[in-house]
């Protein structure tokens, strides 16, 4: 399919308070420092995807917000406090309302993304109405969806919300894609997570953070490889 009316949504919440599930391993200013380096992976692989007609981000946070600038993303406010679901929902109201085409959504906390696999993605989706979904590494969660049109099957997201967005899309009569990508499919969630991403010697922003970081790898209790 054209990306050519496709709009990326990237929801943020308050960065200062992100990833409260990584406590055991990282500090608050730490959990900043690598959720605003992860948004990045992800913007600056949504910039490189030539065929998308916009990004925005759902989003108050300042940082997050200044890192939108830098990469051509725009920014709005309206849903950015009820949580990602309702993040989403907000976006693709406006979406709606601007009579766009599709809506691509996606979390900021899959730093391995690229635009290889956004594009993937994209090619695999089919003319509207149509859903297509990209699962989290366990099957268990949604990192990223395309649906067009952007209201054509209503979004809730969670730890296990892959399976009831493919009955959701059956429910409204459309056929869902899936489609499975390794670098969209790892998000870091938990210690376990970010053990994992440390040993992976990443050279994305997040990857060469965590590695100039001695005190959180060492909370992390792992050794990186280079791969």
């Amino acid at each position: 399919m054209s990306g050519e009316d496709i709009w990326a949504v990237v929801p943020v919440k308050d960065t200062s308070a992100a990833k409260q599930r990584l406590a055991p391993a990282l500090s608050p200013e730490q959990r900043q420092m690598l959720a605003l380096a992860m948004l990045e992976d992800v913007l600056a692989a949504l910039a490189e995807v030539g065929c998308l007609a916009g990004r925005l981000l759902v989003t108050t946070d300042p940082a997050a917000m200044r890192l939108a600038a830098r990469y051509g993303a725009q920014c709005m406010a309206e849903g950015a406090d009820d949580g990602h679901t309702g993040a989403v929902a907000a976006a693709s109201r406006r979406l709606v309302s601007e009579r766009r085409g599709a809506m691509l959504t996606l979390p900021g906390d899959i730093p391995l993304v690229t635009a290889a696999e956004i594009s993937m993605l994209i090619a695999e989706h089919r003319p509207k109405p149509s859903f297509t979904i990209a699962p989290s590494h366990d099957e268990l969660g949604s990192n990223a969806i395309i649906v067009s049109p952007p209201d054509a099957v209503a979004l809730r997201f969670g730890d296990n919300s892959f399976f009831p967005h493919l009955a959701a899309a059956e429910a409204r009569g459309i056929r869902p894609g899936v489609v499975r990508l390794p670098g969209i499919a790892f998000d870091i969630d938990n210690p376990v997570d970010l053990a994992h991403f440390a040993q992976l010697g990443s050279r994305t922003r997040a990857g060469l953070w965590l590695a100039q970081n001695e005190t959180a790898l060492a909370a992390a209790g792992t050794t990186r490889q280079r791969v």
